[in-house]
């Protein structure tokens, strides 16, 4: 297959708005809650984490708990999140649902990712966009949140403080953040000696544990499943 070229403006962030990814119908078991959208995935492809290098775990690990399906070209393309929107390519999430701290990509010029300010999280506009996001999926059975990060957990928790029955509803669990620097904060000596690959292994069986934790059903392993 021959790889779809990205737009050539693919460098300048977009930053607009990147809505929640939700299964199409069904229950929504557990929100996985990450930073923001990355300049060269979410911003580009409009779904979180898709096309972001850190996302590229976060798929692998729900991928093997039966909880998301990739489209069969991302395979054999770059994950590149340009070269996924051009190609009209959408991850297809089952039982749960992803999404973002803030809900587009920070940036003062258009062009460079910066991290998102403590007050861009924690104003009073962007605590209730959380707040719905995650109201609406209790009707679908939500049971828990996982947040990836620090600034993730530190912006749900606010929200769950500003709205304290929302808080009553669902468990929540904490990972590192999957980027490079988040699996160096979980090794031993800042990761010095540990191999990447390791690491993301790691990253992942931990993310599937949270999944599980927060409400998500266990996969059968009996073997009658088998």
């Amino acid at each position: 297959m021959t790889a779809t070229p990205p737009p050539r403006n693919e460098a300048r962030i977009r930053g607009i708005s990147v809505p929640m990814l939700v299964p199409a119908d069904g229950p929504v078991h557990v929100l996985l809650v990450g930073e923001a959208p990355g300049p060269r995935g979410a911003d580009k492809s409009g779904y979180p984490f898709f096309g972001d290098g850190a996302g590229q775990h976060l798929y692998t690990a729900l991928g093997r708990l039966g909880a998301m399906s990739l489209p069969p070209a991302t395979r054999t393309m770059p994950w590149d999140g340009a070269r996924f929107a051009a190609a009209g390519l959408r991850p297809e999430p089952h039982g749960v649902a992803l999404g973002n701290a803030l809900d587009r990509c920070p940036t003062d010029n258009g062009m460079t990712f910066r991290t998102p300010t403590r007050a861009e999280l924690e104003n009073d506009l962007n605590l209730a966009r959380l707040h719905a996001e995650i109201a609406r999926l209790l009707p679908r059975d939500l049971r828990g949140i996982v947040t990836l990060g620090k600034v993730a957990a530190r912006t749900v928790e606010a929200c769950l403080t500003r709205y304290p029955v929302l808080a009553a509803k669902v468990v929540t669990r904490a990972v590192p953040h999957p980027s490079a620097q988040g699996l160096l904060s979980m090794a031993p000596n800042r990761g010095k000696g540990a191999r990447l690959a390791d690491l993301q292994e790691t990253w992942m069986q931990q993310c599937v544990a949270a999944v599980i934790e927060a409400g998500y059903p266990a996969p059968d392993t009996s073997p009658a499943s088998r």
